[in-house]
């Protein structure tokens, strides 16, 4: 039997969403074990002086626990 769990994350980028996420699963596979997924499901951006300053996306990434 398999048995998972899911761990939200949060990350940002100055580059854009994409950039966001992958540094984000690149952090969490630095703590967390056989990722299988991660659902992005949040996406913002931090406004400043009227531009972008910086990608934020919140993640549901889930996670195979060891036997």
């Amino acid at each position: 039997m398999t048995i998972a769990n899911i761990s939200e994350i949060t990350a940002t980028s100055n580059a854009s969403f994409e950039d966001a996420v992958a540094s984000g699963l690149e952090r969490a596979s630095k703590t967390l074990r056989n990722i299988r997924t991660a659902w992005v499901k949040d996406q913002e951006v931090v406004v400043e002086n009227g531009k972008i300053a910086s990608y934020k996306v919140t993640m549901k990434v889930t996670f195979v626990l060891d036997d």
